[in-house]
């Protein structure tokens, strides 16, 4: 499953001259929780989202910085916060480093990105064009309309493995390349690592959706994240 297969396809977007007025009402209007800003070329330039949004209501309600606390702060960090806090433009309080996927990457990857970046939604982007957009909601939707498998008596062993992998590959934040699968006649073992309990639960969830495994044993271990950039 493809981020094409998934994802919104009707994104509302907006300039980056567009007030925070004019973007707060698309996102009521809308239900939706963010805004990509796209420039005249339809490109993306940046990202909004309620958490931009709330970030600038929380920071309206502060005590405005001293003159002495600004010497320690510096006078730039004090006009950034100043923009951010009273601009009425779009381009002033977006994020503008703004991750962004191709159509035809696979779902499993979509997840992990929006895992190691703490982002809840990311751009689907094809020839520089925004063409849909995939969040948190669409991944579970995905999981949740996942269908159950059922694999024929004649169906061999390197096939349950092919498929086995496959499954394993969509839990969202599993890494395939660390997992080892055995599949002999009537068993099937995986070993390997996973981040978390979680990730480890997920993993027998997917291959509890596959009838005709026969007996499945999960057995991963765990690895702090600090030790994957070793």
């Amino acid at each position: 499953m493809q981020a094409q297969d998934i994802m919104t396809k009707n994104v509302i977007s907006a300039a980056a001259d567009t007030t925070v007025e004019q973007i707060t009402a698309l996102m009521m209007e809308n239900h939706i929780s963010a805004v990509p800003i796209l420039d005249g070329d339809g490109t993306v330039i940046g990202l909004i989202s309620e958490g931009d949004l709330m970030r600038r209501v929380e920071g309206s309600g502060k005590a405005h910085k001293s003159w002495w606390l600004s010497l320690f702060s510096g006078s730039d960090n004090t006009a950034h916060d100043f923009i951010a806090m009273r601009s009425r433009r779009a381009k002033d309080i977006m994020t503008q480093k703004v991750e962004v996927v191709a159509p035809d990457i696979p779902v499993a990857d979509i997840a992990r990105l929006l895992e190691q970046k703490r982002i809840k939604r990311v751009p689907v982007v094809s020839n520089g064009k925004v063409v849909g957009i995939v969040s948190r909601g669409n991944l579970m939707q995905a999981l949740a309309s996942t269908p159950r498998v059922t694999l024929e008596p004649s169906t061999s062993n390197r096939e349950k493995r092919a498929i086995v992998m496959g499954a394993l590959g969509q839990v969202p934040g599993l890494n395939p390349v660390h997992l080892n699968v055995m599949v002999e006649e009537g068993r099937v073992d995986v070993w390997g690592l996973a981040d978390s309990d979680t990730e480890e639960k997920a993993a027998r969830v997917a291959l509890d959706n596959i009838d005709g495994l026969g007996e499945v044993t999960v057995n991963l271990g765990r690895i702090p994240n600090y030790a994957w950039g070793i």
